[in-house]
């Protein structure tokens, strides 16, 4: 199926009649066709058709879709090996800061996400048509995408035109040296647009795409990779299936390496349409508060903007009420299991970040502190398992296990499930994975003991061992694995390996902030983050202890200072578990410290540093900084400060040899 409305040879787009033009571009469009977006359509094509008669060997392409982002370019152009994208702005006066990002995201998309576009130079052009005729050279960054062009239209021809001819007369690379060769072999119009499109969206836009009835295969990429996650979303599936054909009741422990696409994997079940033979729901829970809230938020905004193409607009209040039948806070679930002994609506949850359940001592301390309920005797799995299995018939839990994600007192990781199995629920059907054996999900403890009579099924496919979320680099979370095992000549061997992502250091937060203002591109978004007990950065103007509002942080623009786009506000690993930035900045305080070659925990209280001896207590600190070196998309810059000689809280020694172990992993210092 075509991903454009139109697609032509330039030479024929030239001699067809614009009603022609129009009229497949409708039979395309998925709303009905009003006149606001008829006129739009006519001015591009009037003015496309006056500007592009000396380019009639190219290619164009009206309405090109871009799935990830859920939207559509106004125009792309293939001629002579470069593509050019074009947003229109037709009535504009201006060339909006807004609509430069957003031909930019364009751009970037296609040199990330779409094959035919990798090795292409790549020139997006904003047209705001009753602008005055700006003069823009061609400026382009490494990766062959150019700097936004801006034109009211009437000097498009003027401006391809003088794009070629810089491309042609600087040699800027050795592709250029032997641009003629390669308009030679070409790609042709179809192949270059049907070449493979392997997107890796934030979970933020894969929501979004899985909420407006995408699958899985449609925004994923289709490599190694991505075919683990369809294998994975394929056999959970399945399960569901078996158990509901036989009245069966399972668990499902899906594992995953930080950015694999387990969230993805559960959102994926939860946002299926509900079968209207079986009646089948299923709900997405999560405790992690920030990410429920930054879910919600982020679809119930598209929907409200969607709902306004159509005749029958959405408040935001019914767009929140409407998604929240399928995304919850696991808490609000709990409490109503507490409430009433009736069985739960839903055949289906999905528990996401479920190695965060509370142990039994940590849900009886809440439980009689916060809800008044005395003589609370179960673990939170062990009550989430009941409940489900109040149902009658069938159901199924999928638990999404994140491997070394544990970052809180009283999380019991996998340990908690299958103890709470094997006292009251050996006569479910048991899921998993092959990683029961490995020391980041077991706590170093044998599963095994706690599975006698139990009814285990391995799934190989339960395993998601690929990120997906550094599109730059899958090995990523295997050089964060060395860097916290202390590891820094494996650390090394890695990233080497790593060429596309960014990754550096610096002793300035003035140079941090830089380099990720620099860095990031259109509305790619990034931010400064920290561990919750990086106390002592707050002489860097780094508070972990105000507070920021997530919703504001992940989803408001670059004009909120509200926003990480700022890099005021800092993020902790409890506000991002879960989520991502596509560039961050990790801000390294002595909680956290390398001393005489181990790596050593701290607290800080009252007035200064104390050793962390609970054993719990060092696994959830190096977790924490586990996660924090997994959120970015694209590239990191670490902060270490140089400390204070004259301030005994953040001594220069307390730095210098985390700094120097990170520079010994290969990390490259900001000159």
């Amino acid at each position: 199926m075509s991903r454009a409305y139109y697609q032509n040879k330039i030479s024929e787009f030239l001699i067809t009649s614009r009603n022609q033009i129009l009229g497949e571009m409708a039979k395309n469009h998925n709303f009905a066709l009003d006149i606001a977006q008829k006129n739009a359509w006519f001015e591009q094509i009037n003015n496309l058709q006056s500007q592009l008669s000396v380019f009639a060997g190219g290619e164009i392409f009206l309405e090109f879709s871009i799935p990830r982002m859920g939207k559509r370019v106004d125009v792309v152009l293939l001629i002579d090996d470069v593509v050019y994208v074009l947003e229109y702005k037709t009535g504009a006066h201006n060339y909006d800061r807004n609509a430069i990002d957003q031909v930019l995201d364009y751009a970037l998309d296609l040199k990330n996400f779409h094959e035919g576009s990798y090795h292409k130079y790549i020139v997006p052009i904003l047209i705001s048509t009753k602008a005055i005729d700006e003069k823009s050279d061609i400026r382009l960054f490494d990766d062959k995408v150019a700097a936004p062009l801006l034109s009211n239209g009437s000097n498009l021809k003027e401006m391809i035109q003088n794009v070629q001819n810089d491309l042609n007369h600087v040699h800027l690379s050795f592709e250029i040296e032997n641009l003629q060769e390669n308009k030679l072999n070409s790609l042709s119009m179809v192949s270059w647009s049907e070449t493979g499109y392997r997107p890796t969206p934030t979970i933020i836009e894969a929501a979004q795409a899985l909420y407006k009835g995408h699958s899985v295969e449609e925004i994923s990429r289709s490599d190694a990779g991505a075919e683990n996650l369809t294998h994975t979303s394929k056999c959970i599936e399945n399960i569901i299936a078996h158990s509901r054909k036989n009245l069966r009741k399972s668990i499902c422990f899906v594992t995953g390496v930080p950015g694999a696409g387990k969230t993805l994997a559960g959102l994926n079940i939860s946002t299926r349409e509900v079968d209207e033979e079986t009646k089948e729901h299923a709900v997405f829970l999560s405790g992690n508060g920030p990410l429920v809230a930054v879910l919600k938020e982020a679809l119930a905004r598209d929907e409200v903007e969607r709902s306004k193409q159509t005749s029958i607009p959405i408040s935001k209040k019914d767009a929140l009420r409407k998604v929240s039948k399928f995304i919850q806070n696991i808490h609000h679930f709990r409490d109503e299991g507490i409430k009433s002994n009736d069985a739960p609506f839903e055949h289906v949850v999905v528990f996401d970040e479920a190695q965060r359940a509370w142990n039994q001592a940590q849900a009886q301390k809440f439980m009689e502190s916060k809800k008044g309920v005395a003589n609370f005797k179960m673990s939170e799995p062990e009550f989430l398992i009941e409940v489900m299995d109040r149902k009658e018939d069938w159901c199924t839990i999928i638990c999404l296990i994140g491997g070394g994600q544990e970052i809180n007192t009283g999380e019991a990781g996998l340990v908690e499930w299958f103890a709470a199995i094997n006292k009251r629920f050996q006569h479910w059907d048991v899921y998993h994975s092959n990683q029961l054996k490995n020391t980041n999900y077991n706590w170093g403890e044998d599963l095994a003991s706690k599975m006698s009579g139990l009814n285990l099924t391995e799934e190989r496919a339960l395993h998601l061992s690929v990120s997906i979320r550094s599109y730059r680099a899958e090995s990523l979370s295997d050089f964060v694995e060395a860097v916290i095992d202390g590891d820094s000549a494996k650390a090394k061997k890695i990233y080497e390996k790593i060429d596309q992502y960014h990754l550096a250091i610096t002793r300035d937060i003035k140079q941090a902030r830089l380099w990720l203002n620099r860095r990031a591109r259109g509305t790619e978004r990034h931010g400064l983050i920290a561990s919750s007990g990086a106390i002592r950065l707050k002489p860097e103007g780094i508070m972990v202890k105000t507070r920021l509002d997530p919703v504001m942080w992940f989803l408001n623009g670059k004009q909120d200072v509200r926003s990480s786009y700022y890099l005021e506000d800092v993020a902790t690993e409890f506000d991002i578990q879960g989520l991502e930035l596509d560039w961050t900045g990790v801000c390294w305080d002595a909680d956290f410290r390398r001393e005489k070659d181990a790596w050593n925990p701290y607290c800080f209280k009252g007035t200064k540093w104390q050793n962390i001896n609970d054993e719990y207590r060092r696994v959830y600190l190096a977790n924490s900084y586990r996660v924090l070196l997994t959120r970015a998309r694209q590239g990191i810059v670490i902060f270490v400060p140089q400390g204070d000689i004259s301030d005994y809280t953040r001594p220069p020694e307390f730095y210098n040899e985390t700094f120097d172990f990170l520079k010994k992993c290969g990390m490259k210092e900001i000159s």
